[in-house]
Formats: C-alpha cells, sequence, structure tokens
C-alpha cells in the first residue's frame, strides 16, 4: 500500500542509504520517520507482538544514548524490523560487535601503516592538521576520474565524494594525494569544485605525499550526509603504471574511471586488489580500453579495507 509522505519525513531512498550505512541508531530514527509512527504507537503494537519495551528506550535507541545489548532488546529490534517492513536482520546487523579499537559506532578501520608505504610522513601531515583518528566520517559514495596526459604521467584527478557523518561536529575532510615517483608536491595544485572550500595544506616533498584540508559549509551531526567535489592537479612526475586508492573503512561504493590521452593509449589494462601496501595483487582482472572515450573503469559496490586500483603497460 503507498504511503504518502508528511513533511520532514525520510524517503525511502534515505532509508536504504541509512540501513546500508548505519549506524543503528540513525538507521531507526529513519525508518520511524519514514514510516510516520510516533513511539507510543510502535511501543503499543510492539505489546500486541508480546515485546514489552519502554517508550524512553526507544527514544534512547534513536537518539544513539544506549544501544540494545540484552536479549530482550535484540528481540525487540528484531520484532521493530518486521513492525516497520525493514529487511531482515537490516537492524540487528548494525548492532554486531565492531574491534574493541575501533569503538562501537565506527566502520571498520585499518592503519594508513598497512595502505601506504610511506605512512611515516603521511601521519605526520595529519597530526600536523589535528586529524583524529577516524575523522568522523565514512564514505556512502566516491566517484574518481583519473587523466593521464601525453607524455604518460598522471596529469591529475577529480573525486565527486558522499560521505556521513557518525559523529557530532564534523566540519571537514582531508584528501590525501599520493604522486607516482618524482612527483613534487608542492607543485600540485587543489581544486575546491563542488560544496567545500581549501583550507590548509601540507606535503611532505621526499614521499611526494600532499594532504590538502576540505572545509564545508556546515557542521555535521550523526548521521548526517554531504556531497562535495574536489581535485589535484599534478602532471610533476614521471610515467604513470597504475592508479591505487586506499580505504581505511568499510562500506560504500566506489567507482574508479582512468582516461588516457589520445596520443599515448596503453597495451593492456588490469583491476586489482592488495591487503596491504606491501601485499601482492589479488583479484586480478583484464580491462577493455573503451574506444574512443579512452578510459577503463572499476566499481566497487561495497568496499573493505584495503587498497583496489587499475594498472597498465605501455609495450
Amino acid at each position: 500500500m503507498a504511503r504518502r509522505r508528511a513533511t520532514g519525513d525520510a524517503t525511502e531512498a534515505e532509508l536504504a542509504l541509512a540501513l546500508r550505512t548505519g549506524p543503528f541508531h540513525v538507521a531507526l530514527r529513519t525508518a520511524l520517520s519514514a514510516r510516520g509512527l510516533a513511539l507510543a504507537r510502535v511501543q503499543h503494537r510492539l505489546a500486541q507482538r508480546g515485546v514489552h519495551v519502554g517508550v524512553t528506550s526507544l527514544s534512547y535507541w534513536q537518539q544513539g544514548a544506549r544501544r540494545p545489548q540484552r536479549a530482550e532488546s535484540l528481540r525487540a529490534v528484531r520484532a521493530l524490523e518486521e513492525l516497520l517492513e525493514l529487511p531482515a536482520h537490516s537492524l540487528t546487523r548494525l548492532l554486531e560487535p565492531a574491534s574493541p579499537l575501533t569503538g562501537a559506532e565506527r566502520p571498520a578501520a585499518r592503519s594508513y601503516r598497512s595502505l601506504v608505504e610511506e605512512s611515516r610522513a603521511l601521519e605526520r601531515l595529519l597530526a600536523d592538521l589535528g586529524s583524529p583518528s577516524d575523522g568522523g566520517l565514512h564514505t556512502v559514495c566516491h566517484l574518481e576520474r583519473v587523466r593521464i596526459g601525453a607524455g604518460r604521467e598522471l596529469q591529475g584527478r577529480d573525486s565527486h565524494h558522499v560521505v556521513r557523518a557518525h559523529r557530532d561536529g564534523v566540519d571537514r575532510y582531508l584528501a590525501i594525494h599520493h604522486g607516482d615517483e618524482g612527483c613534487d608536491p608542492g607543485r600540485v595544485a587543489v581544486r575546491a569544485n563542488e560544496n567545500c572550500r581549501v583550507g590548509r595544506v601540507r606535503w611532505h616533498t621526499a614521499a611526494g605525499v600532499l594532504v590538502a584540508e576540505l572545509l564545508f559549509d556546515t557542521r555535521l551531526r550523526a548521521g548526517d550526509t554531504y556531497v562535495f567535489g574536489y581535485g589535484f592537479e599534478d602532471g610533476t612526475a614521471g610515467p604513470s603504471s597504475e592508479y591505487v586508492r586506499g580505504f581505511s573503512f568499510a562500506g560504500g561504493q566506489y567507482v574508479l574511471q582512468v582516461r588516457f590521452d589520445a596520443a599515448e593509449l596503453p597495451a593492456h589494462c588490469l583491476r586489482f586488489t592488495r591487503t596491504s601496501a606491501g601485499a601482492p595483487r589479488g583479484g586480478q582482472q583484464e580491462l577493455t580500453l573503451a574506444g574512443r572515450h579512452r578510459m577503463v573503469h572499476l566499481v566497487e559496490q561495497t568496499v573493505r579495507p584495503g587498497i583496489v586500483g587499475i594498472a597498465w603497460d605501455w609495450s
């Protein structure tokens, strides 16, 4: 039966996104809004099913002040999934224990040390910018376009990024650019394309790493999403043979496009994954260079901590 949406209610698309990315309290709050049910009504319907939970507990759950943990509370969450017409386990899976190092509401994380060979330089840059351990954000969707020039060099890249906050007060994102061998990060230009502006920029010349602070136009609350775009103009290094993206957090969609100059096309292209910077390539798959568009791409529907990339050779 079709539902009429009241002002301020969440849409089905917002609900689907919240159920996929969490955290639990945001998903529950969005589900209640999408169904247009007051907490007292929810309590009454649960009681009709033999499940007894107080309005105060329901309120704490949707605010993130408490998490259902006892067996009786988890039974109530399963009943909520049915009552709110949600997919089975869509709420309970968001309550699964996280690594003790990451905190209950954060996505599973991996240290930058396993993602980037020049990790010490990168960690110093992040510390200089006062970056917390996780930045308070995780990716919902990331579309990245990379351009390779006629000299086989990495000309630049652009990102269209959708993120979700998992704590209150987040108002910035730290974008990392790791150039190819010979890159001069001091000559790399940072562009704020959409819904952000460039703040502080730090780099380490020997490591070829640059970190740029992108400032949002608002402070996010836990559960808020934000869309922004940015880019780097490089062209300072020698020939490029691969482009990789390291992920500290699990979840979210990633799309990578690599476009080549018509004057210099690679002989072969290959997608691959790595569990860490020093690990061998896995998940390899040949990619076909699209005719007049001179482009290859990959799509990761749900990323996992580690590295994904595209490699190519010129002979």
